[in-house]
């Protein structure tokens, strides 16, 4: 018998945010609310960076107080971070290396919000991530900060995408790569995920995974949804995260997540 949720996490884009929205809906923030009142630790689970979090959930940081960032490279309890995986510059001086040798690729390291475009051209980056492109500044050296969020992009589809991460990954072992969506990889230490950063929060509240829900739509939902038994794959998501979700939903433009918290909270 599934014990009572304790956890809930959600991926955003394409999950509680439909593609081409600045917010999720009033619904989803007062599901959220309601998890909140009910004893229930609630948020997302972004391959986003804490500070771009937020304004995607209405400015309202209390729905993101609890929350998996940057993939997972980040996890935060109660707006308290709790663990981070960070991106050396040596590790970044070697990746840009390689890239610097594949035409038509390149790498973005986030400080906060901004990202800094750390190898490949601008006008590559602004057709893989338009949005990225618009605020994003050139590093003028490897990036000597603490970096948790770093991104690999590529024109291709999610076929190509993955090769290339493959590619990567057998480059460099000591880093993972998954793919979020077309001309876009993410890029993790190796063993770290939104699948482990979920074990994280777990033990820190010391709950078991079957107290925990998580919804996603994505490549990179793909360990957090096979990781945990009461995992729902929006109607959309790509085949990957199909196949890993134990439960199908209905589409994120229909507050399909919201529903289900409401159905979890009873």
């Amino acid at each position: 018998m599934q014990k009572k949720v304790k956890l809930i996490l959600t991926d955003i884009d394409g999950t509680i945010l439909p593609y081409g929205q600045k917010q999720v809906s009033e619904r989803c923030i007062a599901a959220f609310h309601a998890a909140m009142d009910a004893g229930v630790h609630v948020g997302p689970a972004s391959g986003r960076g804490q500070r771009q979090i937020a304004p995607l959930l209405r400015g309202d940081e209390t729905c993101c107080a609890t929350a998996l960032a940057s993939n997972g490279m980040e996890v935060y309890l109660d707006g308290q971070r709790i663990r981070a995986e960070v991106h050396t510059s040596e590790t970044l001086g070697k990746l840009a290396k390689i890239l610097r040798d594949i035409p038509g690729t390149g790498l973005v390291a986030f400080q906060g919000a901004t990202p800094y475009l750390v190898e490949g051209s601008m006008e590559v980056l602004a057709r893989c991530f338009p949005s990225y492109a618009k605020k994003a500044q050139v590093a003028d050296e490897i990036p000597d900060w603490e970096v948790v969020k770093a991104n690999v992009f590529m024109e291709g589809d999610v076929v190509r995408m993955q090769d290339f991460a493959d590619r990567l990954h057998q480059a460099m072992p000591q880093l993972d790569f998954d793919v979020p969506q077309p001309s876009w990889l993410n890029m993790m230490t190796h063993g770290w995920n939104k699948g482990s950063a979920v074990d994280a929060l777990c033990d820190a509240l010391g709950i078991g995974l079957d107290q925990v829900a998580v919804f996603g739509d994505g490549g990179n939902d793909v360990p957090m949804l096979s990781h945990v038994p009461l995992s729902f794959a929006v109607a959309g998501a790509a085949d990957a995260a199909k196949a890993a979700a134990h439960y199908q939903i209905g589409p994120c433009e229909e507050d399909a997540v919201a529903k289900k918290i409401e159905e979890l909270l009873g």
